[in-house]
């Protein structure tokens, strides 16, 4: 492929408090920048790919320090909608009672948000552009959004753009009076690429899952967990046309032994699972799905071999999890290095 790959999502600040430690006393309150498709877009561009970013922020100092942040990571920002009065934020406490504490968003009103349809000329912004990618975490803000989102893909479409979509599921976001089985199956239906897991496309595409697998827990033995990605795999693609590519991730935490991480990829008629990763400890959860997508998109717009896009992908999501940031920033040869051979 050439041409750019265009990711549209809200950008985020991510506010970290340790609720181990006095943060407040010490005035200590990390944060990073990122956001599910900034972070598959920095992933992109830290690896040499035309990566392309859209969102709407504020017109302040802040949003322009970002903006040369953006920039310095190679990240085109040259769509960027400046307007609106705040950015979204949310917050992830480490620490002490985290289990209980949870994700914390603070993003109602923000600059995204409060985007509507006629913001956005579609057919310019993709002038140039051979790959688009979304989430699902976008209409989960509002119906304005998902309409959005649907005028965007039925241009990609149009234009004969490859679409890809993950199926992040945030059920603290879908507020609005529609539940994720009423909005999704229509966007879903113009991705070449859907990525996420079985349980994700069972909540927000309708698929079946079997029945002894309806709760989420790493007990499953792993020959039926490949046999369920299978399964939703081959439903997805027969079920919508444009569809050529699945992939699923199975990420698990263990007491004992920290945490498993395999995915499995399906296209061109071929169901390929990955090598399995271990790991004892870990730095950083966030992004790691995120990364997973960029490593499918670097393999596929270089036309890379399903097994190495494959075995890329895992490597680099793995790795993120060391990586205490919203996106990686391991170079191709770092990922390449981490590959189980």
């Amino acid at each position: 492929m050439n041409g750019k790959i265009l990711n549209f999502g809200e950008i985020l600040f991510r506010i970290c408090p340790d609720l181990s430690q006095d943060w407040i006393g010490m005035g200590v309150l990390p944060f990073f920048v990122g956001g599910a498709e900034l972070n598959v877009a920095s992933a992109l561009a830290t690896w040499g790919l035309p990566s392309a970013y859209i969102s709407a922020m504020p017109q302040n100092d802040i949003t322009f320090g970002v903006l040369e942040h953006l920039k310095a990571r190679e990240v085109n920002i040259d769509h960027m909608l400046l307007q609106g009065g705040r950015m979204g934020l949310y917050y992830l406490p480490k620490g002490k009672d985290v289990k209980h504490a949870g994700v914390i968003y603070d993003r109602a009103d923000s600059a995204f948000a409060n985007l509507r349809r006629s913001d956005i000329d579609w057919q310019t912004v993709f002038k140039d552009v051979t790959w688009f990618h979304f989430s699902a975490i976008c209409p989960a803000i509002s119906q304005e959004i998902a309409d959005i989102c649907l005028d965007a893909v039925k241009e990609a479409k149009r234009q004969n753009i490859f679409v890809s979509l993950d199926l992040n599921y945030r059920s603290k976001l879908w507020k609005y009076g529609k539940e994720p089985i009423e909005i999704m199956p229509d966007l879903a239906a113009y991705a070449d690429l859907i990525m996420g897991n079985v349980w994700a496309a069972k909540q927000m595409l309708g698929t079946s899952l079997a029945p002894e697998m309806q709760e989420v827990k790493p007990s499953y033995p792993r020959g039926l967990l490949e046999e369920q990605a299978k399964r939703t795999s081959l439903e997805l693609v027969s079920r919508f046309e444009k569809c050529k590519f699945v992939a699923n991730t199975f990420r698990f935490d263990y007491l004992e032994k920290g945490i498993q991480y395999f995915t499995t990829f399906f296209g061109r008629e071929e169901f390929l699972v990955s090598e399995e990763y271990l790991a004892e400890e870990i730095v950083d959860r966030v992004g790691s799905g995120d990364c997973f997508m960029a490593g499918l998109i670097y393999g596929l717009y270089q036309e890379m071999q399903m097994r190495d896009t494959l075995e890329f992908a895992t490597a680099a999501a793995f790795d993120k999890l060391f990586i205490a940031s919203d996106a990686t920033d391991s170079s191709v040869t770092d990922i390449q290095k981490r590959i189980k051979r």
